[in-house]
Parts: C-alpha cells; sequence; structure tokens
C-alpha cells in the first residue's frame, strides 16, 4: 500500500498549545488506518478526532527503532563530531614548538627516505672517493720519497770509456754525490764532463735508489794534423783532442788543404768513419786538396784513390772485397764503385 504524503501540520496559537494531530512519521498501527478504493487511508470511525483527543503515547524526542531496536534519545545523544570531553577540560592550542616538531620530524622522515632511495649511488662515490685518496697518497708518498735523501746518490758509474778513464770522469762527478736522483743538476754534469774533449756525447741514468750511470760515447779520432803547437789528434768534426810534439804512433797523419775547416777536411773525416775497422788501422796517410781527391796511403805502401764521397758506403765495401781477392797491389782505385781498378 502506498503510503499518502504528510498532512500540512495545524497551526499553533502559541508555545503551550496542543497537539491537535499526529505526524504521519510517528509510528502507529495497522489497526488505526484502513483503505478506501482508491487506495486513499482513512481514519477509523471509532478514533475521535478532536481537539482534546490524545493519539498515543505523549510525544518524546526519542523515536524507537522501525526494527525493534532500542530507542535513543537524540537530545542525550552527542552528535557526531562533537567534543566528548568534559566540558571543563579547555582544548590544548597548537603552539610554535608544535610546528616546529613536526617540521623536524618530516625533514627526518624525508632524509630517510633518500638515504633509502640513494644507496647504491653513496656506495658507488664513497668507492670512488677511497680509490681517489689512495691514488693520491701514493703519488704524493713516491714523490716524497723519491725528492728524500731515501734516494741520494751514492755511487757513480761511468760507462762507454774506451781511450778516456772512467775513473777520472767519475772523480770529476763527485759533487753530486748525496743528492737526490731527481735532483740532479744535469748543467754540472755538463760543465763537469766538457773538460774531457774525447766526450762526444753523453746520457744520464738513474738507477734507484742510489746509483747514478753516465753513459759516454767517445770521439772517434781521424789522425793527426801538424799545428803551429805540434801534432793534435783531431776527429771527424776536427775537434782537437791532445796535442804532442811528435806524430803519434798508429795514427793517420792527415795532408788537408786549408785545415780542419774546408771541405777537404770534412771528405777525409767521412772516408775514415766509412772504413771497416781493419782497413781503417791500416791507413797511415790521408791526402786531400779538394772534396773530391781524397787519396789514402797505407802501412804496406799501397794507394787507395777513393775520389768523391759520393756513393762511400759501397766504396768501402768494395774496397774490402778487392784487397781479399788481391792482396798486395799497389793501387786500388774505387772511385767508380761499378768497376773498381786493382794494379
Amino acid at each position: 500500500m502506498r503510503r499518502p504524503p504528510p498532512l500540512p501540520a495545524p497551526e499553533t496559537s502559541g508555545a503551550g498549545s496542543k497537539r491537535t494531530s499526529r505526524s504521519w512519521d510517528e509510528p502507529r498501527s495497522w489497526g488505526d488506518e484502513r483503505s478506501r478504493d482508491d487506495g486513499a487511508t482513512v481514519p477509523r470511525s471509532d478514533e475521535s478526532l478532536g481537539e482534546d483527543a490524545s493519539v498515543g503515547p505523549a510525544p518524546s524526542d526519542a523515536q524507537p527503532s522501525p526494527r525493534g531496536e532500542p530507542a535513543v534519545d537524540e537530545a542525550a545523544t552527542p552528535e557526531r563530531g562533537e567534543d566528548q570531553t568534559a566540558p571543563d577540560a579547555a582544548p590544548r592550542r597548537t603552539g610554535i614548538r608544535d610546528v616546529w616538531r613536526a617540521a623536524r620530524a618530516r625533514r627526518r622522515a624525508l632524509r630517510r627516505e633518500v638515504r633509502r632511495f640513494t644507496v647504491r649511488s653513496r656506495r658507488r662515490r664513497l668507492v670512488w672517493l677511497v680509490s681517489s685518496a689512495a691514488v693520491l697518497m701514493l703519488i704524493v708518498g713516491s714523490v716524497g720519497a723519491a725528492y728524500s735523501p731515501l734516494f741520494a746518490v751514492e755511487r757513480i758509474e761511468v760507462v762507454g770509456t774506451a781511450s778516456l778513464p772512467a775513473t777520472t770522469v767519475e772523480e770529476a762527478l763527485t759533487g753530486q754525490i748525496g743528492t737526490p736522483l731527481p735532483l740532479v743538476d744535469a748543467s754540472a754534469v755538463k760543465a763537469a764532463l766538457v773538460a774531457f774533449p774525447l766526450v762526444e756525447s753523453y746520457t744520464l741514468e738513474a738507477r734507484p735508489p742510489h746509483d747514478l750511470v753516465v753513459r759516454i760515447v767517445e770521439r772517434t779520432p781521424i789522425g793527426v794534423i801538424q799545428t803551429d803547437a805540434g801534432w793534435t789528434l783531431v776527429d771527424a768534426a776536427g775537434v782537437a783532442l791532445e796535442t804532442s810534439p811528435n806524430p803519434p804512433d798508429g795514427r793517420p797523419i792527415l795532408e788537408i788543404a786549408g785545415g780542419t775547416t774546408s771541405g777537404a777536411f770534412e771528405s777525409a773525416g767521412l772516408v775514415m768513419r766509412a772504413l771497416p775497422e781493419a782497413i781503417a788501422t791500416q791507413v797511415a796517410r790521408i791526402a786531400a786538396t779538394t772534396r773530391d781527391d781524397v787519396t789514402l796511403t797505407l802501412a804496406s805502401g799501397a794507394q787507395v784513390v777513393w775520389g768523391a764521397v759520393e756513393e762511400t758506403a759501397l766504396k768501402a765495401v768494395n774496397l774490402d772485397r778487392a784487397m781479399a781477392a788481391r792482396p798486395g797491389m799497389s793501387v786500388y782505385d774505387v772511385s767508380s764503385p761499378a768497376s773498381v781498378v786493382v794494379r
């Protein structure tokens, strides 16, 4: 059965007026109503509708539950969301300290999250930092040790000398004793070796912890030339190595037009340096008036016509072969290396 719309509430004349009709929202029994043919409900005939008629129990704010649940007094029940504390308890106010504590807790939580998500990157960064620090400490320690007295020079070794006494060179370099190997003064070493004309070039080699090796390349004398001071031993560059009043034995005599600064002397030096050791020791005299007419005289009296300095290496090889094939000849003409003349 459809529930009809509620009737309008009766007008009241004042605060103390009595209730004259029931509200449709109030519970009632099924016997209180009856249906008409059109579906509307009408009150029973025996129900009084007068002003003084009272219906049901006294009105109250407590509404019974339609499902048999116990009635709840809405006035006695606090609304949801209302503070149920005692009325004498004053609410606590939020101060600056509470705000500061909340902010600090939030920062701590944020830091914990950051640390949790950056564990691998921080570990990788730590590995790089430790490795870099170890390498840096190793470099600094090595450099510091190298420049310390732990690697000071205690012994000087001279190698590569033949005509020059090695002990003499070592005594000239004693000023480097006690100097750390990286701090050896190359200028002082050069100044000490300049005093030896036989030294053509040199190299320094440090052998930790305390050895300094000096490798010397000596000049190769090509012969002696007569000067105002006597007989001077010179190399292919014309550097005077030593001077004596008489020609030394075993050194070829140079008869060069124009002296040690001429082109003829340069050609003679190139020829002597190209000769094999077995032939160079047999040369007794070298004569040259120009760059292209070098002539050698052997100790046996045989002459070697060399000519110009072109193809000097090939001429040296052909001369060696000709002397081995035809020993004891008076003339070996290698001025034309393609056709050696022996007579």
